[in-house]
């Protein structure tokens, strides 16, 4: 069993990625760690707590920080909806959260088991970096990190130069690509065009028989409609899922790119930028993997997989 935790935003992307690892029967989720980002961080947390108990699975929930470093918080209800789920007025879950802070968790959990933990991260990096802030050693203790954020290919989904979790917070994606963390940087972009789901494939999905399988397409239909008005998609782009479907699947990614990337912070035009430096002419140290392509098919039949009734 591959052991993974997961740091999460929780909207309605995350919450299908978050059902696919949670139903990788070689994964063993250990916890969810919430940032603010899409939507607050008590929201996020909520759906975080909604979609284990929908799962039915007893996997503690730790909030952590709930605004950038030094950005105004600024979330993204008109693209998931008010509740971050689609405006779908799902019931409150049971359980609680933890009362430990996600960035003391986030520590704690990886000292103890150094180099054999995994990291998910699917909203901005604030927790991650903010952790590495308070115990620089976290990096050699994190076994991989793979990171939904970015675009290697500059086709922002916020801006026209950057993605929306390092837009969010850039500063915090600097540091965390500074860190020594070693990562694998899966961009928005890898989620569009064929990697988008048809309205035939959203139909199939919702239609595979089990509850969790529903709930991924419904709580989404606002952010088709808003992928498709504002960033001209042809269906539903599901950054969160393709990037967590790499990283129960790494063959997933089939085509990629060992290379020195950085942030922008300084410019209004292109905050949270990620500059990737594929030709290597600045002679920077590597850094990151970058993931430059996908299995479509490959990532769709593995979402099936996951959310398909047992």
């Amino acid at each position: 069993m591959r052991r993974m935790i997961i740091d999460t935003d929780t909207a309605s992307d995350d919450a299908v990625a978050i059902m696919m690892a949670v139903h990788s029967p070689h994964i063993s989720v250990e916890a969810l760690t919430v940032v603010a980002g899409n939507v607050t961080l008590e929201q996020a947390s909520i759906n975080a707590r909604f979609t284990l108990q929908l799962c039915n699975k007893d996997i503690p929930v730790y909030l952590g920080c709930d605004r950038p470093w030094l950005q105004t918080a600024s979330t993204a209800e008109w693209f998931h909806g008010d509740d971050g789920m689609g405006n779908m007025n799902y019931p409150a879950p049971q359980k609680a959260a933890s009362k430990t802070h996600a960035v003391n968790a986030l520590i704690e959990r990886f000292q103890q088991a150094p180099g054999d933990i995994e990291l998910v991260t699917l909203g901005p990096l604030t927790n991650i970096a903010t952790a590495l802030s308070m115990e620089p050693e976290l990096a050699k203790w994190i076994k991989h990190c793979y990171v939904m954020g970015g675009a290697a290919a500059t086709l922002g989904n916020v801006t026209p130069a950057a993605e929306y979790n390092f837009w969010c917070d850039p500063e915090a994606a600097r540091k965390v690509l500074q860190s020594g963390v070693p990562l694998t940087l899966l961009g928005w972009e890898l989620s569009c065009d064929d990697a988008a789901l048809s309205d035939g494939e959203m139909e199939q999905i919702s239609n595979l028989g089990s509850e969790r399988a529903k709930v991924a397409i419904d709580c989404n239909r606002s952010a088709v409609v808003a992928s498709r008005e504002l960033q001209a998609q042809s269906g539903m782009a599901l950054a969160d899922p393709v990037a967590m479907a790499v990283a129960i699947d790494p063959s997933i990614s089939i085509k990629q790119k060992t290379c020195f990337v950085d942030i922008e912070t300084q410019s209004d035009m292109t905050r949270g930028m990620s500059v990737v430096d594929l030709n290597h002419v600045l002679g920077r140290e590597h850094n990151a993997t970058v993931c430059l392509e996908i299995d479509s098919a490959a990532w769709k039949a593995l979402l099936r997989n996951c959310l398909h009734d047992a």
